[in-house]
Formats: structure tokens, sequence, C-alpha cells
């Protein structure tokens, strides 16, 4: 008899311990029966054997269920409880749940029970949700399945979940005394896959057999863009994936990409596995067939990991590559990459036979602010060969081929604290010109520093007045400073050349109002220089001066005394009338004067000299001593010889607009920059025996169009003329037949940046592509171009960067995304009457998306002075669902090439790739 439990009705049952043997159960199925065998408190029975109640005795307290007839135990007293037996481990340690919409029924007759519509089981971390679940106790076997409606569709699939584990098949067999089971078209996701089977057979917990199944990392499931068809297949979830013949298909149409057996690692955590390299042929200096970018990723903990690339070409030249990230959370985090090129062209014997090695190592480190508030360490390197990025054979060092300039520094600095405080830094710095390949180095910098110090300030309140101001305190830089170039760089001359030396300052100063709007300060600094690098000047025996370098502990003493007044002026300009409201409201200048008297002594006493004599052995008229500080060779400077005494001058200003708005809700006008500083400043020196003013230096800079375009220029104006040696004289230009100020150097440039994204208000810009710029050596506005190795998605996690975006009309694009980026700046030189621009240039880079699954950009710049264009590379780009395609092209210059890239977005299978390219052409 079958009896009907209400819709949505939910039963919870605390189940005991059974007299059966224990099994692991991990899936699912095999729970529902065991779930509706401890509803009606029976064991599974025999094949044919009536399903009989359990008996009543005087030890269990019995509830009957009005609705369902059966007699369901509520609590049973264990006589057995003072057995010293061990119980045995209960069946089921969890609660189940279970429910269904219509019904949850008990046919004695058949010996089946079953869950009908949005049948649901939870146990534990695993649930079944399906159309129908159907128990029958007769065979030993659980079926799940979907509900067939009066038009024949069907609805309501099984749903089976354990964890991160998900199987959506159309139905399921299962045997609860094999505990095998045959599951028909399941869908099971495995780390970034789906295995998509038409039939597969459980064999036990952990091992699955499938025929005629899809791989595929598509998500349209139902049409899938590609797949590998797997005509038999093993599968450990979890882990692994073998199978025998599998090839590709590409919407159903099969195609050649196929293996006899296969291999797909399906493990969650990081793996250690092979990087498949590109191949391809280097015609232009000729090199030969190449294997480019392969190699092996260590996996070595949760911590760091390490990538072993390499690449080789067929006349001997290679390259390798170590790169590893780290990361400790709420710690610190890294990344370090050394690079290194053994670069051959031509073959031995031939007269363009070269042969070089170049190399390159970049490490940035950086701590977490909450770590440790009282200490921190960092570090940004970037140093090695300076001809590296231009030689290099590898595509991805194309962006960092314009790039002058290496720079590298490693800190650590540290805060006692305290009353005063005190504060210490260890630096060590690297500058590096690849153009003349000088480097400049602190092998370490030291600075320390004890807070300021206020010995007359009151106890509590305000300090105020000269006296209470009075505050001191005491700073020192020490340096070991190395210059050097390329050629020499950690070989063991470069520490020759080395210099040391030491800077101590302590700065005496105070600060008070004079009449009220003025602010006046005046301090003297005294500074002692230590340096073990001196010299000595003599005149030998052939009439040669000769310098030379000593070794030693030597110190000199200084002091300069200065004091400043300053003030701020604010001046309004409202053209708002009664009746009248301009766009235009009001403009507002603020000026900032300020006047400083400096004051250096002489100090005569650390300076020597010595005769001058001629070959014929008489002494010169206009030479006939020569005068030498022995500190020239300090790296903090030299005594000053001459007194001075000067008067700085400068004026800052900033300029602002009160504009209309044109929102009518708005209550206020809003606040327009229209000049955010412009500066002008001078001095003139009372000691001075002539040329007493120095230029006049004026700096400027705003932001217009929203803050997306910044300006900033420059200029310096000298008061004097010039002889006709084109030298500086003590005569004002404008008594010598000129202008007031001659022009002598000016600067401007602009920057501007501007996106779609500005207009619709989606968001700045894409940082995960400025930071894959940035890792490999380009920049972030890309006017240098972008790296080009497209196949190494270790530079970007992000596997799939539109999806997460709005899905777009497949007819068209009614939003067209769009990114540019321009760089401007010339520089004008009139120095010595040359009157010539000596740099102009336009840089530009941007980004459209044509399309929906459509981009191109393009990088480039124009250079007016040699008139040509810089380096240029145009970017095509089509997202194809599951794969990805790109093609980088510069189509002239020193770099001309193209890459040619196809390949899968899935980390799961971006081995699975075509990369074709061709190199530059040979650089002799």
């Amino acid at each position: 008899m079958a009896i009907q439990k209400p819709s949505h009705t939910l039963a919870k049952i605390h189940l005991k311990a059974l007299h059966t043997k224990s099994f692991n159960i991990l899936f699912i199925l095999s729970f529902t029966v065991f779930i509706n065998m401890f509803c009606f408190a029976q064991e599974l029975p025999k094949p044919k054997d009536p399903i009989k109640p359990k008996p009543i005795t005087d030890s269990t307290v019995v509830k009957t269920d009005s609705l369902i007839g059966l007699p369901m135990p509520i609590k049973e007293i264990d006589s057995t409880s003072n057995d010293t037996v061990p119980k045995k481990k209960e069946f089921l340690t969890d609660i189940v749940y279970y429910k269904a919409k219509d019904y949850v029924s008990l046919n004695q007759r058949l010996q089946q029970t079953t869950l009908y519509n949005e049948a649901e089981v939870k146990y534990g971390d695993m649930t079944i949700t399906s159309g129908i679940i159907v128990i029958d106790h007769n065979k030993d076997l659980v079926y799940a399945g979907r509900l067939k409606d009066t038009a024949g569709v069907y609805s309501q699939s099984p749903v089976f979940t354990q964890g991160s584990n998900v199987v959506e098949p159309d139905s399921i067999i299962f045997n609860t005394v094999s505990k095998k089971a045959l599951i028909f078209n399941s869908r099971t996701e495995q780390s970034g896959g789906t295995i998509m089977s038409e039939i597969t057979k459980k064999e036990n917990d952990s091992v699955y057999f499938v025929k005629n199944a899809k791989f595929t990392t598509s998500e349209n499931l139902d049409d899938p863009e590609y797949y590998f068809l797997m005509r038999r297949a093993k599968i450990v979830p979890g882990k692994k994936v073998v199978t025998g013949l599998a090839n590709m298909f590409i919407y159903d149409v099969p195609t050649p990409i196929g293996l006899p057996f296969a291999y797909f690692p399906m493990s969650d955590k990081q793996t250690s596995g092979v990087i498949f390299p590109s191949f391809g042929e280097d015609n232009g200096n000729d090199r030969g067939y190449f294997l480019q970018n392969g190699g092996y990723y260590f996996a070595i903990s949760d911590y760091i990991d390490l990538a072993v690339l390499g690449d080789y070409y067929t006349n001997g030249s290679y390259g390798l590559r170590f790169e590893s990230n780290y990361a400790n959370r709420y710690r610190f985090n890294g990344n370090l990459s050394i690079r290194y090129e053994n670069l051959i062209n031509s073959e031995r014997g031939f007269p363009d036979f070269s042969k070089s090695t170049i190399y390159n190592i970049r490490w940035s480190h950086s701590q977490d602010a909450k770590a440790n508030p009282n200490s921190r360490f960092s570090a940004s390197v970037n140093l090695g060969s300076s001809t590296y990025f231009r030689q290099s054979i590898n595509q991805l060092n194309l962006s960092n081929s314009q790039n002058n300039t290496l720079a590298s520094s490693i800190s650590y600095s540290k805060t006692f604290q305290g009353e005063p405080q005190a504060n210490m830094s260890v630096t060590a710095t690297h500058s590096q010109n690849t153009n003349t390949e000088a480097i400049n180095m602190t092998l370490p910098t030291f600075q320390g520093s004890v807070s300021r110090v206020f010995p007359f300030a009151p106890k509590v309140g305000t300090k105020k007045g000269i006296i209470q101001n009075i505050n001191f305190q005491y700073n020192v830089r020490a340096e070991n400073r190395i210059q050097t170039t390329d050629s020499l760089f950690f070989k063991k001359e470069m520490f020759d050349e080395a210099k040391i030396g030491a800077l101590h300052s302590i700065p005496i100063t105070t600060n008070f109002k004079v009449f009220k709007y003025f602010s006046m300060s005046a301090g003297v600094n005294f500074e002692e220089n230590w340096t073990y690098n001196t010299i000595n000047k003599f005149q030998d025996e052939n009439g040669d001066i000769i310098t030379e370098d000593l070794k030693g502990f030597d110190r000199f003493y200084t002091y300069n005394l200065s004091t400043s007044i300053g003030t701020t002026v604010y001046g309004l300009f409202n053209f708002k009338k009664e009746g009248k409201d301009p766009k235009i409201q009001a403009i507002r200048h603020v000026i900032r004067p300020s006047i400083s008297y400096n004051i250096n002594p002489a100090f005569d006493q650390y300076y020597d000299s010595f005769e001058v004599i001629d070959a014929d052995g008489t002494t010169t008229d206009d030479l006939r001593r020569e005068e030498y500080t022995r500190f020239q060779g300090s790296i903090f400077g030299v005594p000053n010889q001459n007194f001075s005494s000067s008067l700085g001058i400068s004026v800052g200003n900033n300029f602002e607009a009160k504009v209309r708005d044109n929102d009518s809700t708005a209550t206020e006008a809003k606040k327009v920059k229209i000049l955010n500083n412009l500066n002008f400043s001078t001095s003139y020196n009372f000691a001075a025996d002539s040329l007493k003013w120095s230029p006049v230096r004026v700096t400027g800079g705003t932001t217009i169009l929203k803050d997306k375009m910044s300006i900033n220029f420059g200029a310096t104006l000298d008061p004097y003329a010039l002889n006709n040696n084109n030298t500086r004289i003590n005569k004002y230009n404008i008594d010598n037949g000129g202008s007031l100020f001659r022009l002598t150097t000016a600067n401007l440039n602009m920057n501007y940046t501007i996106s779609s994204k500005a207009f619709d208000g989606s968001g700045s810009e894409d940082q995960a592509a400025i930071v894959e710029s940035l890792r490999s050596g380009g920049r972030a506005d890309d006017l240098f171009g972008k790296p080009q190795d497209f196949a190494d998605r270790r530079l970007s996690d992000e596997e799939n960067p539109k999806q997460d975006k709005e899905e777009p009309s497949e007819l068209y694009n009614y939003k067209i995304p769009w990114s540019l980026r321009l760089a401007y700046a010339v520089n004008y030189s009139n120095n010595t009457r040359q009157n010539e621009i000596s740099s102009h240039s336009l840089m530009f880079s941007g980004d459209v998306e044509l399309s929906p699954r459509w981009s191109v950009g393009a990088s480039s710049g124009y250079d007016f002075v040699n008139q040509g264009f810089t380096l240029t590379q145009f970017r095509f780009e089509r997202d194809l669902l599951s794969w990805r395609l790109n093609f980088s092209w510069v189509p002239f210059g020193t770099y001309n090439s193209w890459n040619f890239f196809i390949g899968i977005k899935s980390n799961l299978l971006k081995d699975l790739k075509y990369d074709k390219r061709r190199q530059r052409d040979q650089q002799l």
C-alpha cells in the first residue's frame, strides 16, 4: 500500500547504529537507499522477503505518525549500555534531510520507495536533486531521473553535488550491493574543464570509466565551439583523465588534431608541469630554427613557485629565464626574474660572425603595511647588460627596448619609538644609462635621524614665540659610492674607484609670526663631512701637474645661516552681479611670495696652493699659484671657498575659477582649476664681484579636460648678455641692445589619457593589463608597445577578461569601447645662441573594440627633430570564445617583425596553441 506524504514535507531523523558492515559512502545515490530504509525503521530486505516492521518491545518508546501509519522509533533504551564490549561505529554519522514537492511513497507490493517532483536528499556535504528518485529494494537498485510532461519535454535532471564536484546526468542507476553505477549523459566539471559522457560507469568511489565522452572548456555546453572526443577514458576525479584515441572537433566537425592516447591532469592544487615551447625560424640573423619559451614549472609550495624557461636556436644561440613568484599573506609578496642569453650571429668563419652574452635581473618585493609598523623592507631592481633589451631575441622584451635607463633600489628602514624618535634606513641604489653604459651605485647608503627636539617648549599648551619654537635635530648620511661602466659591472675592478664618506648635520631653526600675517623662520646649519678619499696636487720635474689620490680618514666642518619670510595673499575677482548670472562667476588668485636670505662663509683654511713653473723655470704671471682643496674627492662636496651673501626671491601663484554648473539642480558653482601652480624664482648675491643675479626660473602646470590632460612647462630667463664667444658677461642684456631677458631653455610636456569608460561611467583602465605590461618590462601607458609573448598566461591570472562584461548584441556593437593615451614633449635650448629645438616628439597608444569580439590597437610616435616615426606596433585580437587569436606587427624600423598566435584561453589547455613569428632583421 502506497502512503502519500504531504507536499513540501521535511523530515529530520536521528539514525542509530545498525547491525551491518559500515562502508565509505562517496556517491550520493547510495544514501537514498539508507534514507528511506531508516525513515521506516527497517533494514534492507532480502530479495523476495516480505517487508516487516520492527517488532515493538518493552524497551522501545513508539510514536505513530498518523499520516504514515507505521511505527517510528523516537527513543530506544539500550539495555547493553553498561556492556564492556565496544559498540560498533554508527552506520551514518550525520543527519539526513529529504523532501519532495508532491509525495514520498512506499509500495509494499513492489518493494519500492518513490520521491516525486523536486526530490532532494541531503547528507553532510552531499546533495542530490532530481525529478524522481525510485528505490527498488527487491533488486538492490536506485534510480534517479527526469520528469516528462504531457508534451514530451523532460525537466528536472538529476544533479549530484559533493564538495566542489558536480555531476549533471540525465539519469542514474545505482546498485547498492556492488556500489557500482551507470550514469547516462552526464556533465561533470573537473578543474575548469567539463566532461560530457554518453555512458559513465562508476567502478568505485574514485574511478569512473566513460564512453564517447566530450572534454571541453567551453561555457556553452549545449553547443560547444570545440571539444575532444574521447572514445574510451578513465577518470579519477580531482586527479587525472587518461584516454585512448582522442581528437579535436570544432563545432562537431572532426579535425586531424589528435593523439592515440592522452593524459589530462585535473588537480585543483598548484601542480608542477611542462611548459610547451613555441617554434619557428629566424632568418633575419641566420640563427636557424628555434624553440622559444619552453621549460618546466615547479609548484614548490603554496608560498613560492619557479618557472625555468629556455630558448634554443640551431646555430647555437640559447637563452634562459628563471621566474619566481612568492607571497605570504599579510606579510609580503614579490617576484624575481633572471634572464640570460648567449647570442651567436651568422656562422663561425664568416666575416659577420659575432658572439655576445647579455643578461637582466628584475626583482620586486613589497611588505604589507600591517606586517610590522616599525620596520619595512622593499625592493625594486632592474639591472643588467645595457644592450639586453635592444639585442634580446625574445619577443617578450620588445616593449622595453626603448627605455634608456635602468634603476634599482633595495631599502630597509626601522623606527625606534620613544622621545625623541629615531629613524634609520639602509639603501642600495643603482642607476644605469643604456646609451652611455655608465653605472652609478651606492652599496650601501645609510641614513639616520633623530626627530626634532624643542628644548624650550612648554610641557602643556602650544608653542609661541621665537624661544619656544627653537628646535634642533640630528641627521647623518653615509655612502659607499661606485662609478663604473657596463664592461666592469660586477668585476673586481669596479670597486677600485669606490668612494666612502659621511655627512653629519645639525640644523637649528625657529619660526614665528611677524605683523600677524607674515611667517618668519631663521636657522643655522652645522655640517661635518667625513671622507676616506682625498687628493694631493703638485708639479713634477717635467712640469706636469699631478693629482695623487690618497686613502685615509679626513674631515672638514662648515656652517651657514639662513632666514626667510613669507605670506599668502588672496584675491577674488567676482563677475556675478545682481540680475546677471554669467558662466564664469568668479576667479580666485592665490599668491605666496617669499624672501630668503642666506650667508655662506668662506672656509679658506681647507685650501692649499702651489707655484706653477714654466718649462724654462720661471713662474708665470697669470698662473703664479694654483689653489686646490684636498677634499675634491669627497662625495658630499667641498667646503665653500668664496663668501656669499644672497637674497632669494620666489613667488608662487594659483588660479581657480567658479563656473556655473550645467545641472540646474546644483546649488553651488563648480570649481575649475586654471593653473595649479605658476612659480617664479631668482636670487641676488651681494658678495659676488659680477653676475650677481641668477637666471629667473619659471615653472607651471595645470590639468584640463576633467583632469584627463596634464600640462607642465618651464623656462629659464637670463638677464645677462653674451659676448662674441657666447660667454656670459657682466652686462645686462637690455643694455646690450637686447630684451630684458634672454630665453635660454624652455620645455613643455603634455599627457592625455581618455577612454570610453570615462563617458559611460563603467570604471577606469584595466588594471590587470597594466600589471601584465609592467611585469614583462613595458610601460603602463603602452606608448612603447605591448609584450608579444601571448602564450605565457602566467603574466595574468585572467583567463577570460570579457566574462564579467555585459554580453553585447551578436548583430552589432552598440557601444564601442576605446582608449587613447598621448604624450607630447618639446625642449628648446638657447644657452649659446644655438636657438634650436633639441627634442620634439609626440607619442600615442590606443585600442578600439570594433565589434563585440574584435579589437585593434596601435602604439607609435613621431620625432619631429629627426623627422621619423618611433617604434610602431599594430595589435589585433579576436575573442574566439574558448579560444583567442592575437597578431602583433612592427611594420618598419629596427624591430621590424610580426607575431601570430592562436590558442585556448583556459590555463588547463594553454599549451594547445599555434605560434608563428618573424624575427627582426640582423643588427650590424
